[in-house]
């Protein structure tokens, strides 16, 4: 039962999908539609005012630069934080938490106004350069780090290894699978971001999925199938790749001490 309920959204935005609007619009429902419009799918991909083919590649491109520059600087953060000894780590790190109380929404505003400043409207510097650094997964790192073995860096600095090099030649290999649950994590949000994309891809060519679904929903005539079509191939890519490394993600949630004793 509960996995026909999980299914009910996926079958709606098929069956809407490859229906025409008059079946979609009909009074009297019929599970499957009475013609199937498998040509909605070229027309998807061929509208002139709605670049969707560019959109999901761009919607790629950001999701796998920003994936990869944050696991790259929250990774060092992290372990920055759980192995290098300061004065100041602490208050480092409670500055750091600090910054997930603030809303999203109150930053927005400098954050657009620094973008613009450099130019970066309508760029993929502008999408992904500030989405580079989250504080919530500088935590995760460093409780995964304070639990990683001591034993295997000290081994790693007795073989002449300095701290840069015991941590991507020992600590990075041996945490691979921390890294993947957090990449998903990334992943699925750049993927799934629609307010500042809005606000930073002015132009059409610079459109992710989610602004271009609003362009689909706002239009002067909304193709209503085209809609439930454009949304059943958007989530697509995030719905194969959480079923394919969900198990990542219990793994991270378990290994970063936030699953509890």
């Amino acid at each position: 039962m509960a996995a026909i309920l999980f299914l009910l959204p996926f079958y709606l935005l098929l069956r809407n999908g490859l229906a025409s609007r008059s079946d979609i619009t009909s009074p009297q429902w019929t599970f499957f539609p009475s013609t199937v419009h498998w040509e909605n799918f070229s027309r998807l991909f061929s509208l002139s005012d709605v670049p969707f083919a560019r959109s999901l590649l761009n919607s790629a491109v950001v999701a796998t630069l920003q994936t990869t520059g944050l696991l790259v600087v929250c990774s060092l953060a992290g372990y920055g934080l759980a192995r290098i000894p300061y004065r100041h780590s602490k208050i480092v790190f409670y500055a750091v938490l600090a910054t997930l109380m603030i809303p999203t929404s109150v930053t927005f505003v400098p954050s657009f106004v620094v973008v613009s400043s450099l130019g970066w409207l309508s760029d993929f510097r502008g999408l992904v350069i500030p989405g580079l650094f989250s504080a919530f997964s500088v935590f995760l790192f460093r409780q995964y780090f304070l639990d990683f073995p001591r034993e295997l860096e000290e081994a790693g600095r007795v073989d002449g290894l300095s701290r840069w090099g015991v941590f991507r030649r020992i600590v990075v290999p041996n945490s691979k699978g921390f890294f993947a649950a957090v990449a998903v994590i990334t992943v699925i949000g750049s993927w799934n971001a629609f307010l500042w994309p809005l606000i930073i891809a002015q132009s059409p060519d610079s459109w992710t999925v989610q602004v271009a679904l609003s362009g689909l929903l706002t239009a002067q005539n909304p193709q209503l199938n085209l809609l439930f079509l454009a949304a059943a191939v958007s989530i697509l890519p995030i719905v194969l790749l959480f079923v394919f490394l969900q198990r990542y993600l219990v793994r991270g949630v378990t290994e970063s001490g936030l699953g509890g004793s």
